[in-house]
């Protein structure tokens, strides 16, 4: 099982023609906060079981077998890390953006081809992504961009002004911004 998944994650890699045509953002802003989570788990599963070996001393001590919980739940979290870290949340494509959802990735990727999109606007704060399918405003998606780090947020509404508004390189790349 393991293995398979490597297999499909090479594979998935290996079969992308133009990696350099592409930008990758991830989920890192909320991977780090699960390596928190998980490190402190791991000092709390480290404590519990350091402190278990003076149980003849303190029979009050708890027993070196709580140690389990959170040691399985700084794993967890520490691979959830690592997973988020590395799959992307939002792929902007020669063909379009694809986003990503939290939960089943690769089964619920949506994908906005560049033609679809009338306009994109970002928040003021720059935590919110608005892709426009109609020129009325009518139809689109909301994006959160939170799960970005900030230094990429900027990047991310260069390359979407860039795309979505070429002829603009006269002046600075910024989005319109949302009222």
């Amino acid at each position: 099982m393991v293995g398979q998944l490597f297999f499909n994650e090479w594979h998935m890699a290996r079969s992308i023609q133009h990696p350099e045509k592409e930008l990758r953002f991830t989920r890192s802003r909320q991977a780090a906060l699960f390596a928190v989570i998980g490190a402190v788990m791991m000092g709390a599963a480290m404590t519990i079981l350091f402190s278990a070996s003076y149980r003849s001393i303190n029979p009050n001590l708890p027993h070196g077998a709580w140690a389990i919980l959170p040691f399985l739940t700084g794993v967890i979290a520490l691979r959830f890390s690592s997973q988020l870290a590395y799959h992307a949340y939002l792929i902007l494509s020669p063909i379009g953006i694809e986003i990503f959802p939290f939960f089943r990735a690769k089964s619920g990727m949506n994908l906005v081809p560049w033609g679809q999109i009338a306009e994109a606007n970002v928040d003021q704060a720059k935590q919110l992504l608005t892709l426009h399918f109609t020129s009325e405003k009518t139809s689109g998606i909301h994006l959160s961009l939170r799960p970005i780090r900030k230094e990429s947020r900027c990047l991310l509404a260069k390359a979407l002004q860039g795309r979505l508004n070429p002829n603009s390189q006269d002046e600075p790349p910024t989005l319109p911004t949302n009222s």
